[in-house]
């Protein structure tokens, strides 16, 4: 089964695809409406994520053919648009989910879950590295069986690094991921929440490489 991306702008399509694939999804990927409707009128396809300001057949038009041929496959749809009335029309039209760029590789992440589990197809939620774990359908933490309090931010930073532990992240990787393909935030919001984040799980689990980034000490020490 595959997650199938439609949009038509490279680094959107570079950005979800990274997310999905860590995540370790299959992707496929269309650049306009007419070969996004094709793909996604397949059985292998088990999720939609499209773009509304697509070539060829605009996404709102794709989500109704699609929506009259597959009504059950979950639609997450994404656009620049951001007003009310927008919202509404698109979920009257079929889509499960919606999205408002530029958004994190985190919330993505999480609305495709939700999405999967109300469809049926749910997944392994418990990830577990280094002595922690996170519940990822009850956005949960614990540090030895004993629950720790995360924001939204703390929860996705830390579930990339336990889905990949010993890995070093640089913070440009980081932000990525976790503040969005677009952010222009503070340049040191990484080390903010590493730090906030040591100070919730002890000190020695998120280990500092010097000039390089950040990496879960999958030993879990202290």
């Amino acid at each position: 089964m595959a997650i199938l991306v439609v949009e038509d702008e490279e680094g959107i399509v570079s950005f979800v695809r990274r997310g999905l694939e860590s995540a370790g999804h299959r992707v496929l990927v269309a650049s306009d409406g007419v070969d996004g409707l094709a793909m996604a009128l397949s059985d292998d396809v088990e999720l939609v994520v499209l773009d509304l300001g697509l070539p060829g057949i605009p996404g709102e038009e794709v989500l109704r053919r699609l929506r009259r041929r597959r009504p059950s496959v979950p639609v997450i749809v994404l656009t620049a648009k951001d007003g009310v009335s927008d919202r509404v029309a698109n979920l009257d039209a079929g889509a499960d989910d919606y999205m408002v760029k530029p958004f994190s590789v985190s919330e993505l992440l999480a609305r495709v879950r939700a999405r999967l589990r109300t469809g049926g197809q749910e997944r392994g939620d418990v990830l577990a590295a280094g002595g922690i774990e996170l519940d990822l359908g009850a956005r949960t933490a614990s540090v030895a069986g004993a629950t720790v309090t995360l924001s939204a931010r703390e929860f996705a930073l830390l579930e990339v690094l336990v889905r990949h532990p010993g890995q070093v992240f640089s913070q440009p990787q980081l932000l990525d991921r976790v503040w969005g393909y677009d952010f222009d935030g503070a340049s040191n919001v990484v080390e903010v929440y590493v730090s906030q984040l040591r100070r919730k799980l002890g000190a020695r689990r998120i280990v500092t490489v010097r000039g390089v980034g950040y990496r879960l000490d999958d030993g879990g020490g202290r």
